[in-house]
């Protein structure tokens, strides 16, 4: 067996063991349930894939085979980058971190790209990725100057950083839950740098969204848009989900991470708490399938004929694996086990016949739009991985 069978065979029954608790079990399981077979399917297709600037690959129409590939400027740019970061991290192959560094090379000019609040997504999920890995002072100096170009949307009377640009003519100032998820670049850079602003910021956001963004069922809205003059809300939408009032499942998840991160950084128990509280909210709600992978909103009137979402349910556990690291509720690790082992099988892996550079099939990106439905998406893949490499250090 070659050494990265062999490590992908330990993660599995390790995922395996925390699951069922017992190895006599685990065993019986096993067949069901191989990682293994996951990588000899479908980890090769990412080091296939050929480098070109303005091609990172985003998802994938497998009835076509046409792959929707994007430039840097795209917030999905950086999960390939990082995908291959992390496959190095659990494989000890020195050729994906021979790839992730020639891809991360096409990524630094987005370090000045003032007209994105997606900076967290684009620079920490590739250059991030890379610092856990080595310790680079370039790295370092990109995400610092990431973090202060991200400012720059930051408006003090409303105390978020502003996310979309489009519909100016609608949204004043939206703020939408995914840029939650930028966050931890703020973070990050006040370590890096010693400059507190960058962390005043994060956690001034994150307050904001904390008191607006929550329905009383603890679920979130997708936006909120405000007034800059008054700094108060204006409106809040789902623009993702099936309509306004309804639980965009993807949603749900950047919330839960996004605030079991920024408790990481601050121990501040009002954001654990909201993490904790919209976590339940989730993993019980009555909707939620047997195997763990949502359908893409909650509230789809064609449940259970709606399409699913791998990435929604992959963020979740990666967010609930270091949420349990907090808090110790079996039910955290629980779900996430739950998830790994149910995309180690046939229905959702991509057959090995798929010329692709995705692991998974059947995440959805933008239902409303009918854009990227039932799909391999690039970020289903990288938190599926980062949900590994966390599972592992516990």
């Amino acid at each position: 067996m070659t050494r990265i069978k062999y490590l992908i065979s330990f993660l599995g029954v390790t995922l395996l063991f925390g699951a069922c608790g017992s190895l006599n079990i685990c065993k019986k399981q096993a067949n069901k349930t191989n990682v293994t077979i996951l990588l000899e399917k479908r980890y090769h297709t990412l080091l296939e894939y050929p480098i070109d600037s303005v091609s990172f690959p985003r998802s994938m129409d497998i009835k076509t085979g046409v792959i929707k590939k994007v430039p840097s400027k795209d917030w999905t740019s950086g999960f390939f980058v990082g995908n291959l970061w992390q496959l190095y991290t659990l494989t000890g192959d020195k050729t994906y971190k021979e790839r992730a560094v020639l891809w991360n090379a096409f990524m630094e000019k987005e370090k000045f790209n003032n007209r994105t609040h997606d900076m967290g997504f684009k620079v920490f999920c590739s250059f991030g990725k890379g610092l856990q890995v080595e310790d680079n002072k370039k790295y370092k100096d990109i995400i610092v100057k990431s973090a202060q170009t991200l400012c720059t949307r930051f408006n003090k009377k409303v105390g978020s950083i502003r996310s979309w640009d489009f519909n100016k003519d609608i949204w004043e100032f939206p703020v939408i839950m995914d840029n939650m998820m930028n966050l931890e670049l703020l973070f990050e850079a006040s370590k890096i740098s010693g400059d507190s602003k960058y962390k005043t910021v994060a956690i001034q956001h994150a307050n904001t969204t904390l008191k607006n963004h929550f329905r009383k069922d603890d679920s979130c809205y997708h936006v909120v848009v405000y007034d800059t003059i008054a700094g108060t809300v204006k409106n809040k939408i789902t623009f993702q989900g099936f309509n306004d009032e309804s639980s965009w499942a993807r949603g749900q998840a950047w919330a839960v991470y996004g605030f079991t991160m920024s408790y990481r950084y601050t121990k501040d128990k009002a954001y654990l708490n909201r993490a904790e509280a919209t976590a339940k909210y989730f993993i019980n709600h009555k909707n939620m399938p047997e195997d763990g992978i949502p359908y893409w909103d909650f509230y789809d009137t064609s449940i259970p004929n709606a399409p699913r979402d791998v990435s929604a349910a992959t963020v979740m556990a990666s967010a609930l694996i270091e949420l349990y690291s907090f808090t110790k509720n079996e039910s955290y690790l629980n779900y996430a086990n739950k998830v790994i082992n149910t995309l180690g099988s046939d229905k959702y892996i991509l057959n090995e016949s798929v010329n692709g550079p995705f692991i998974f099939d059947h995440s959805t990106g933008n239902w409303p739009k009918k854009d990227e439905v039932d799909q391999p998406i690039v970020y289903g893949d990288y938190y599926y991985l980062e949900a590994l490499l966390r599972k592992k250090s516990l």
